[in-house]
């Protein structure tokens, strides 16, 4: 059974960084992507990041490029959402997500089969 636990949410100030982690158990080895979203109040649910996890490649939303890194430690089973130079917008909870399937269209959630509980992250101005 697999299972995603997410940690690392905090409330900051703008411009300040935070590293996001996701813990994932169960037949990991299978995974073909593992992907960040995010969910801000009343809007819909986005994606901010992914790696495919056999290459390596990662790949993000304009509004987090050069400010967001997506990384994996495959012996921990973790992956890692380091941000930076946060600002009010990126005040959501964010989830990690898990693909058996690969796909190019990553950032559509209807490909992720496992998803975690979510970790909020406010960013105050």
């Amino acid at each position: 059974q697999v299972q995603l636990v997410e940690s690392g949410g905090a409330s900051v100030q703008a411009g300040g960084s935070l590293r996001l982690s996701c813990a994932a158990s169960g037949s990991t080895n299978r995974f073909k992507s593992m992907a960040w979203f995010r969910q801000a109040p009343e809007k819909g649910r986005e994606g901010v990041a992914v790696v495919y996890t056999g290459s390596g490649i990662t790949d993000y939303t304009t509004s987090v490029m050069g400010r967001f890194t997506i990384s994996q430690d495959k012996a921990k089973n973790t992956v890692y959402l380091q941000m930076n130079s946060l600002n009010p917008e990126d005040t959501a909870t964010y989830y990690c997500a898990a693909s058996y399937v690969f796909s190019s269209n990553w950032s559509d959630e209807e490909w992720y089969m496992y998803w975690g509980q979510g970790t909020e992250v406010t960013v105050s101005s």
